[in-house]
């Protein structure tokens, strides 16, 4: 099992804190972490300090957690995915996702329909730029060239890479499956192992009927990590948290995250949150959030608790586990980041002992 950590997010633009997040991303590295993912909401892009990265590091892949599709034409996708191959010595990640309505539409001005096609149709796109073809392509959402105007199909200047991973951060059923029949990596979240046939299971399923080794692929998914042995001090201030992607994450009738924890087993309280929070009563919301979902996203507790949640995301299929380590300052979310890392390491020498 590897760790990743990410950095980013709908808050990353708040703070002029980038020389500090460098000296934590790159002790991270020092530490053993296996990828670093830049996270693009509506804050920093996903791109651009991915790149600064590259510069300051040696060994750690790199990647987007995810790049919006709806943000950018494909062919730029794809240009800027051989950008960061080259410059990052081949470290580079390209990971993918449809975000969601309030963001598609309400911050790029992009109707939110046929999202899986869309993705598709992107991926199929991407694939023929890294595979340095002349790019030509008729579909629902692109066609290239443009019919009935003066441009051709080209092919990009940049040297085929048709190594570059693709990773689809997917949940519904049929996005799981097309993430088995096409992708290297599947950008998990929502996930519960304790019901890892709602996300995995339809992984799996898709590469199977691609003809493909469902092994071959990377599962990655997490949660915040957090020692003590107060857990339920641990667990009480993430309950807002969990609300507010049960009830805010997409609209009131598009909430992927909502629907994947309900196929996870708590369908019930997913969508009774859902109604609570939509109906402007947050703190009830919260209220309701399963104490058994908390703890089965996240890693809290004493070190052996956090150890049997690491194994049961292992033995559940996750091949990748993202890590988000909490702390009062930088020092501290690096002591909690260091004793996951020997938490997974030691879980991975055991295997290996087998």
């Amino acid at each position: 099992m590897k760790v990743s950590i990410a950095y980013g997010g709908p808050g990353s633009g708040r703070k002029r804190d980038w020389d500090q997040q460098v000296d934590f991303l790159r002790e991270a590295e020092q530490m053993g972490v296996d990828i670093i993912w830049s996270a693009e909401a509506w804050g920093m892009d996903g791109i651009s300090t991915l790149a600064y990265l590259a510069a300051v590091t040696q060994r750690v892949q790199l990647g987007t957690g995810i790049l919006q599709i709806s943000a950018r034409a494909p062919v730029m996708t794809a240009m800027t995915a051989l950008s960061m191959a080259a410059i990052s010595g081949d470290r580079f990640i390209l990971g993918l996702g449809v975000s969601g309505p309030q963001v598609v539409e309400g911050l790029h001005g992009v109707k939110f329909r046929q999202p899986l096609t869309r993705l598709r149709e992107t991926v199929d796109i991407v694939k023929q730029a890294f595979a340095g073809e002349k790019i030509n392509y008729e579909g629902t959402h692109h066609a290239l060239p443009l019919p009935g105007g003066e441009g051709k199909a080209l092919r990009l200047a940049q040297p085929a890479n048709d190594h570059i991973p693709i990773w689809l951060a997917t949940l519904g059923p049929k996005s799981l499956e097309y993430t088995g029949e096409v992708a290297d990596g599947w950008a998990g979240t929502s996930f519960v192992p304790s019901a890892s046939h709602a996300t995995i299971g339809h992984v799996k399923e898709g590469a199977y009927k691609a003809g493909r080794d469902p092994s071959g692929l990377e599962y990655q998914a997490g949660g915040a990590v957090q020692f003590g042995e107060d857990i339920e001090q641990l667990i009480a201030p993430r309950r807002p948290g969990v609300a507010f992607t049960l009830g805010a994450m997409g609209s009131a009738k598009t909430n992927f995250y909502n629907d994947a924890y309900s196929r996870g087993g708590f369908e019930e309280e997913a969508r009774e949150i859902q109604r609570l929070w939509i109906d402007g009563d947050r703190e009830k919301a919260a209220q309701l959030v399963p104490t058994e979902l908390i703890l089965q996203t996240n890693f809290l507790g004493s070190v052996a608790q956090v150890t049997d949640r690491v194994r049961s995301y292992r033995d559940a299929g996750i091949t990748v586990l993202r890590v988000q380590p909490e702390g009062a300052n930088a020092q501290d979310r690096l002591d909690t980041l260091g004793r996951i890392v020997d938490i997974v390491r030691s879980l991975n020498e055991d295997r290996a002992d087998l």
